[in-house]
């Protein structure tokens, strides 16, 4: 959430710094701002709503001339959105601006403390305490000033700084709070993203834990907090440029989900050599495969649905008993951890901050961590003790599909790879599932080539109230990404239930006209599912089905059936979550909902 851009070099900042907002929108934000230097003052735009309104204000940003700058979206968490609370921020004689993602802690204390020294705040934010301890320690020596308020400050931020006595330098800091810095053709640029400098450079230096840059238009400088400077090597970022552009698609969300079928062959094609699977990225040996007694899977979101499917694959195929912890509840539950578990975080950003906090509980109780994420370079990625990345490419939209795809089909090469080693599985059976697996990206073509039919059907429930996802077993979790999906980029009310827990509540929710999406693609509990489908349809319920071909008994207890190809019981999940995303995505879109970016939603969350 929140977005950062800065600047310095011999072509004009401001435009520059729109372009690279322009980039970063998914991210999510409620405000806008630009602080430009000409050389002689720095001068401030900034509005509430979004980039195009800053846009307009700015000329495309040819009213502030200057080579240096810094821009920010905002996602408001303190103070809400407005000019005023929008960054960047001043202190009282306009000689020092800031930008800043994160939160500040311990804001309060350190705004009593500025008070009583006579400080003035003119706004709501924690930032705004920030730029006021840089001036109050300021003595002409930016670096140390910054590493004072490092010593001050608790919580996250990564922070772009400009000081006006020092007009060809830029600074950047980072704690918890993502941040990167690049040479371009001419200067040197900073964001919180990758898409926000692809079309400037290539390769980028991910600045760590409580570490600054210094950057001139030729120079730059990295230092830790106690000013010793340090060596960093850059990461090239391999990304084609037109994978962050809509590429003739109406919305990002559906582009994305044309990029399924590639996304997930990437995902595969370079594990499968000679008939087997290989992970080198894993780094275990297949003695330490089998010490494996325990799996913990931490998550947020959509990658903690990946997750509930993975618990039944994992302990179906590979027979390892399985935990699934929300991340933001992981720490606070003292978990316990023994030397023979292994914890997997997922994520897509990498950066997720509640993950990020769960793997560092996990590495100092002694476990080793696997991270399976998107994003090269990133922080879980780097903290880990070893990454498997997902390659799925740049997402924009920020309601998940391609990555949540790719996270499942990496969490089935993992359980396929697990249950071989372990002796759990036959040669046929491995065989089997292989052959599967390669058929998934056709087959999931084939289903969003028939997206008309889901239209047609969404188009009926535009004015839904309430929607129930249904399932069991695997289908339950994947009841719950449905569920998910739907109430992001639609904001109808909708929620999913394991389908045996109807009788104990949740059917006196069901009347008259209630949509009611049941997913069985598990042969062994069709029966029961297909019970359950005819106890809603008898109270009023409108039924959608999603089943494999074949299960025409279905139709019986239906009222609307999408069928979905078959493949092995643990991947169907791969398949029957493309017409949920298909139905989630006409059903925002006949409601003239901005798909892309959801009110108060943000693609990556970096703050608790």
């Amino acid at each position: 959430m929140c977005g950062i851009v800065g600047y310095i070099g011999n072509k004009q900042a401001a435009p520059i710094l729109l372009d690279g907002l322009s980039k970063l929108e998914y991210r999510g934000y409620d405000s806008a701002g630009i602080a430009v230097y000409d050389g002689e003052t720095i001068e401030m735009t900034k509005s509430k709503g979004r980039l195009k309104v800053l846009s307009e204000l700015t000329h495309d940003g040819t009213t502030m001339p200057g080579t240096l700058g810094i821009g920010h979206t905002r996602w408001a968490t303190h103070g809400a959105p407005s000019d005023v609370n929008a960054h960047p921020h001043f202190n009282k004689d306009g000689s020092i601006v800031v930008v800043h993602n994160g939160i500040i802690e311990n804001y309060l204390k350190l705004k009593k403390k500025l008070i009583s020294k006579g400080y003035e705040f003119l706004s709501e934010t924690d930032t705004e305490v920030v730029v006021h301890l840089l001036d109050y320690y300021y003595n002409g020596n930016p670096l140390q000033a910054i590493t004072k308020i490092m010593h001050r400050m608790e919580g996250s931020y990564a922070l772009g700084i400009i000081f006006k006595d020092h007009p060809t330098e830029l600074y950047a800091v980072r704690k918890d709070s993502p941040l990167i810095v690049g040479h371009t053709e001419g200067g040197n640029i900073i964001a919180s993203d990758v898409p926000a400098v692809l079309k400037y450079t290539r390769d980028v230096y991910f600045i760590e834990n409580e570490e600054i840059v210094k950057m001139t238009e030729d120079t730059m400088e990295f230092y830790n907090v106690d000013e010793e400077p340090i060596e960093k090597e850059p990461i090239r970022i391999d990304w084609d440029v037109n994978a962050a552009e809509k590429g003739g698609y109406e919305h990002f969300m559906l582009k994305e989900m044309y990029e399924q079928p590639k996304a997930i062959s990437d995902t595969i094609m370079p594990r499968l050599k000679d008939g087997k699977i290989v992970i080198e990225e894993l780094g275990m040996t297949e003695e330490e495969i089998k010490a494996v007694r325990k799996i913990m899977i931490v998550a947020c979101g959509s990658a903690y649905h990946v997750g509930i499917t993975s618990k039944y694959v994992l302990e179906g195929m590979a027979r390892i008993p399985v935990e699934v912890d929300v991340a933001s509840e992981f720490r606070y539950r003292d978990p316990i951890i023994e030397d023979d578990t292994l914890v997997i975080i997922l994520s897509q950003s990498g950066e997720t901050a509640d993950s990020l906090a769960a793997l560092r509980e996990a590495k100092n109780k002694g476990a080793k961590v696997l991270g399976i994420v998107n994003v090269v370079g990133s922080s879980i990625a780097r903290e880990s003790d070893n990454v498997m990345y997902t390659w799925a490419g740049p997402e924009i939209a920020v309601a998940t599909t391609k990555a949540y795809s790719c996270q499942l089909i990496a969490m089935d090469l993992l359980a396929m790879k697990f249950a071989q080693v372990r002796g759990v599985i036959s040669e046929t059976e491995f065989e089997d599932m292989i052959k599967d697996l390669k058929r998934i990206p056709d087959q999931v073509e084939l289903l969003l080539n028939n997206k008309e039919k889901i239209q047609k059907f969404a188009n009926r429930y535009l004015a839904a109230r309430d929607v129930f996802f249904i399932g069991r077993g695997v289908d339950y979790a994947i009841s719950m990404e449905g569920s998910l999906k739907l109430k992001e980029v639609s904001y109808i009310h909708s929620e999913a239930y394991a389908a045996g827990e109807l009788k104990h509540g949740t059917i006196s929710l069901v009347e008259e006209g209630t949509l009611v999406a049941a997913v069985l693609t598990q042969e062994d509990l069709y029966k029961k599912m297909i019970s359950n489908m005819v106890e809603v349809s008898t109270r009023g319920a409108f039924v959608l089905a999603v089943t494999n071909e074949g299960n025409d008994e279905v139709e019986k207890a239906a009222d609307y059936t999408i069928y979905i190809p078959k493949t092995n019981k643990y991947f169907t999940n791969s398949l029957a979550i493309i017409p949920l995303q298909l139905f989630g995505y006409y059903i925002a879109v006949g409601r003239g909902c901005d798909v892309d970016k959801p009110r108060n939603l943000a693609k990556s969350v970096t703050v608790e």
